[in-house]
């Protein structure tokens, strides 16, 4: 088994459709594979068992929907579908992100306390596999909770496209024991600005005065800020064998693992991290480590 399916009832983790405490069967699933610890994590509007948006049955199932232009197989893009344990171990996370938006931001952290459990598992039954995540919009909030929360150097790789939550959360969570050996991507672009704005208008953050992860982040080590919405960037990325097209849309919340290309670059950062260092990451941006850039103006967005 590859493909683990867990969800956070509250803050306690259960599986999917079962209701069970996750523990022996994540323990037994990751002694016997190899490669990879990833999880995935969805964001805003799903809900685990729902009729028609249930994550489960979308970005996160094995099998993509042809009703959805939006349910791309994240498992499968990302090298989980079942073949061989050396495929490593894909943990498919589901949280409750309906309602408000403040109802889905109060429940990221009551999830990330739940996946933060979930890590401990994995870590202690194996404890030479850090674990890396791969998180879109709100489910950013749920995995740097989780880093807060986790025992020291418990995660890899984060990877946060679109994240839907601020900068200072981010920096706690590098310095937090969880978070003290891992590399965090900060996936950005001018197609979320939008949503971005609207999550500084609604939202008052833990640090007065403090900014979205589509700003940036300020510069420390072992973080990137990797812009998408820039041609060098781009450009870069293709030298690297990276083909990521460029943005489609004016606005586009999920434009960061749509664009073609884009799944197949998060996959070899996941699964080989030493063929795209970070140092490499925050060159391609054309920036420094973690530089912190202005939101542009809606006018100024690509099209």
């Amino acid at each position: 088994m590859t493909l683990i399916r867990v969800d956070a009832v509250e803050d306690r983790p259960q599986l999917h459709g079962l209701g069970e405490a996750p523990g022996a069967l994540l323990a037994e699933a990751v002694r016997g594979t190899r490669g990879p610890v990833v999880v995935m994590i969805h964001g805003y509007k799903f809900v685990p068992g729902h009729p028609v948006r249930c994550p489960h049955r979308h970005i996160l199932g094995l099998e993509a929907r042809r009703d959805c232009w939006k349910a791309v197989s994240w498992p499968r893009a990302l090298g989980f579908a079942g073949a061989s344990a050396e495929e490593g171990l894909g943990l498919a996370f589901g949280w409750h992100a309906r309602g408000t938006l403040w109802e889905a931001w109060r429940r990221a952290e009551a999830a990330g306390v739940a996946l933060a459990q979930v890590v401990e598992v994995l870590r202690a039954a194996a404890p030479e596999r850090p674990v890396h995540v791969v998180a879109h919009s709100l489910g950013a909030r749920v995995a740097l909770v989780a880093m807060t929360r986790a025992a020291e150097g418990a995660f890899g790789r984060v990877l946060l496209l679109a994240g839907a939550e601020f900068a200072g959360a981010a920096e706690a969570a590098l310095v937090a024991p969880g978070g003290r050996r891992a590399e965090l991507v900060n996936v950005a672009s001018r197609e979320n600005l939008p949503f971005d704005l609207m999550l500084e208008a609604l939202i008052a953050p833990a640090r007065p005065g403090d900014v979205t992860l589509g700003r940036g982040l300020a510069p420390g080590p072992r973080r990137a800020t990797l812009r998408l919405d820039d041609a060098g960037t781009l450009a870069a990325l293709a030298g690297r064998g990276f083909r990521v097209a460029p943005p489609a849309r004016r606005i586009c919340h999920w434009s960061a693992y749509l664009r073609p290309g884009a799944l197949d670059l998060y996959r070899a950062l996941l699964r080989a991290p030493e063929r795209v260092p970070l140092a490499a990451l925050a060159t391609a941006s054309g920036r420094a480590s973690g530089a912190r850039a202005p939101l542009p103006s809606p006018a100024a967005a690509p099209s």
